[in-house]
């Protein structure tokens, strides 16, 4: 058996420090969609209380938030900040989804075209395209986000200069290429950075100590 590596070393102190996180938090594939729309650039507690409105006035299928007016929408998600904005997005997303037969349908196409297609809708980036990719549509890809960033430099496995797609590949080509465990170690390395490695680390509790640098 060959000698781990230093992700995997690090997804498996993680993995038996922190144990399985169940992510995404959702009922549905396309609460997850919504979800990662309505998280970009707030916190995930801004974004849940969002979604728990749109569920309550019954708003959670992409037929539902289309036939009601953008300015109602974006009232129900104010919590999540930018409501006018991700108003527009999840129309966008909205309008994309329904161009398909169903999610079914876009977790059989092929992960490069159906990201391509995805990031060619408006107000997705990257970010947000992977994680509808993995936690909606079960697509083997590892999202890179500021959580990941700022954990990994600190460990040595990140420069400031490298670009999203470089770290995603350097993930990638480190690990097995399961659904599973990118999802498993994305999760695992948002709760670690909340409660521990964060912008002021509290190194005392970390459990990745003789793994870093700092």
């Amino acid at each position: 058996m060959s000698t781990p590596n230093k992700h995997q070393r690090i997804y498996k102190l993680l993995n038996t420090h922190y144990g399985p996180q169940h992510w995404w938090p959702a009922d549905t594939a396309f609460e997850v969609m919504v979800g990662a729309v309505l998280v970009q650039n707030t916190s995930w507690t801004n974004a849940s209380a969002a979604i728990g409105k749109l569920n309550d006035a019954g708003l959670m299928s992409p037929a539902e938030i289309l036939n009601v007016p953008r300015n109602k929408l974006a009232s129900l998600i104010t919590s999540s900040g930018y409501f006018n904005i991700k108003a527009k997005r999840l129309i966008a997303l909205c309008e994309w989804v329904l161009a398909y037969e169903d999610i079914d349908q876009l977790k059989g196409l092929p992960l490069k075209s159906v990201r391509k297609d995805l990031l060619a809708v408006h107000g997705i980036g990257p970010e947000t395209a992977d994680d509808i990719l993995l936690y909606a549509l079960d697509k083997p890809v590892f999202v890179i986000d500021a959580y990941t960033r700022r954990l990994f430099s600190r460990l040595g496995l990140v420069n400031h200069d490298d670009t999203y797609e470089e770290l995603q590949q350097s993930f990638e080509q480190a690990l097995d290429n399961k659904v599973e465990i990118f999802n498993q170690y994305h999760a695992l390395i948002v709760v670690h950075a909340k409660n521990i490695c964060q912008k002021n680390p509290v190194c005392g509790q970390c459990c990745l100590q003789k793994e870093c640098l700092k």
